[in-house]
Parts: C-alpha cells; structure tokens; sequence
C-alpha cells in the first residue's frame, strides 16, 4: 500500500496478489480507466515536485490512450513546468520519443507539450513554430527524428539540446536544410542531381513528403517517390563511385595529381547526372 501510495497516476497505483488472486486499488485506478482519465495519486503538485518527469510520462499517457488529464492534475502540471528545466537532457529526450512513437495521434502530444509549457522549456523551435504544419504530422512515420525535424524551426540545434547522436543530429540538420528544395519530378535530371545532393538523406525526404503541404510547391512533388524509384531501379549513376573511370584512369590521361583529379570527377558526374548515357570510357575520357 505504501508502495502504491508513491506512484504517479493512479491507473498506475494498482495491485494484483496472483497467490490470494486479491487486488489492491486504494486510489480507484479501475474507475479512472473506465473514465479514460489521467489522475495523480494524492496532491498533484507533490507527485510532480518528487520527479518532474511526470509530467510529461502524463503527457505521453494522454497521448496514447487517448485519456483526458484530470483538472487538478492538469493545473499542477503547468504551474510545475518550470521544474522541467532540472530534468537531464536524455530523460526529456526519451520521453519525447516515446511519446512520438506511442501516441494515437502524434499531433495531439504535440499540443499537449506546448498546453503544459514543456516545449517553450525544451523544444524552443517548435514552440515558436504554431504555424509550422502539426495536422499532417499524423501522416508521417513513426520516427521521431523525422517528426521532430518536420516541426522544428531549427531541428539540428534542437536534437543537439537533447543529446541525440550524432547520426540523428544530422538526419534532422538534413531534412531542415532540403526539406523545400525538393525537385520537380518532371525533370529527370533535377531529380539525379537532388538525389546526388542529399545522398543517404534522401529516402527520409521522400519519407517526410506525405506530412508536408505539398500544395506550396509549383509542380506536382507527389510524384517524386516513384520517380526516385525509377532512377533508382534504372541504375542511373548518382555518385563517383558509379562512373566508369576512377583517379587512376584521369591520371593516366593526363590529369596532374593531387585535387585536380577530385575537381575533374565531380565535372564528369555533373555531366553524368545531365545524361547517364554518357557515362562511357570513352566518352569521360575524350572529355579529360
């Protein structure tokens, strides 16, 4: 009972005995499920005061279950947002994660972070983001980097704050960089060279395209996956590594070493890119 007595919600504050098959509920857990409702166990303000990361476990519990968050508790929660300052980086960042990947609709969590004041704490560039679109966040995947990327102003800086990996840092300093100077679909060869541009970071651009308002862009962007998946299927060359001459060919035509033979491969696969048929020996070669 003591035990119960120290959890955070009470759905959370049940007990089972599997010998006696007795349970114990001295906090009416049963009745809150029942009222899909998010109720602290006793004083509120002394449940988050203890961890403020009950807040936002509140929050993601919402978000996910579709529960409303009881009044006194709600109260209690942004008048004790300014304790999530204290929280470290990683905790807020899992919880922020958990909640994109769990929630029923992850622009409901979104609007519940920024209710509270937890976003204006920790995720500054989506609190001065309202116009940003949230609605078609429910359509994009189930990746918070992705979502977090889509909703931020500035994503990299926000995932550095929170302590992300590197490699997350830089799939969401990606997507805000790129994320509208897509290609128009309708020319091959921009998408080539869209596709050369943003290299391992182009699948979650394309990714991202369903949650985004395409109507903005003067060309039908819809059609870039397929698109993508024909150059793709096609084999058409995108990288240096895909033409048919390497260093050691330019060198031996003639090209001086050191970084004039970087600066004439680049030259040839930007022609690549224009024409993939030109990707010949003899056609590179002639053009060394």
């Amino acid at each position: 009972m003591d035990d119960l007595a120290r959890r955070d919600f009470t759905i959370n504050a049940i007990a089972y005995h599997p010998i006696r098959h007795e349970w114990r509920d001295p906090f009416q857990g049963e009745q809150d499920l029942a009222k899909k409702l998010i109720r602290s166990v006793g004083d509120p303000n002394w449940r988050f005061q203890e961890d403020y990361l009950r807040i936002l476990r509140g929050l993601r519990f919402s978000a996910r279950f579709e529960f409303r968050i009881h009044s006194r508790t709600l109260e209690a929660a942004k008048a004790n947002a300014q304790g999530l300052a204290q929280l470290s980086a990683e905790r807020v960042r899992d919880e922020w994660f958990k909640g994109i990947q769990t929630a029923a609709r992850p622009s409901k969590l979104v609007a519940l972070w920024r209710d509270v004041g937890a976003t204006r704490i920790w995720l500054p560039e989506i609190s001065g983001n309202e116009k940003r679109e949230t609605g078609n966040v429910d359509k994009l995947p189930r990746d918070p980097v992705l979502v977090t990327a889509v909703l931020a102003g500035d994503p990299a800086s926000l995932l550095t704050r929170l302590k992300s990996s590197t490699k997350d840092i830089e799939r969401a300093r990606a997507v805000g960089v790129w994320r509208d100077r897509y290609p128009d679909p309708t020319d091959r060869a921009g998408v080539r060279r869209w596709l050369a541009a943003t290299g391992d970071f182009a699948d979650d651009l394309v990714a991202i395209l369903q949650g985004l308002d395409v109507s903005r862009f003067p060309f039908p962007v819809s059609r870039l996956p397929s698109v993508v998946e024909q150059v793709r299927s096609a084999g058409e060359p995108l990288t240096l590594k895909d033409l048919v001459v390497k260093g050691e060919d330019l060198i031996a035509a003639g090209v001086r070493p050191g970084p004039d033979v970087g600066d004439r491969l680049r030259q040839l696969l930007d022609e690549v890119l224009e024409d993939p048929a030109r990707n010949t020996r003899e056609y590179l070669l002639s053009r060394v």
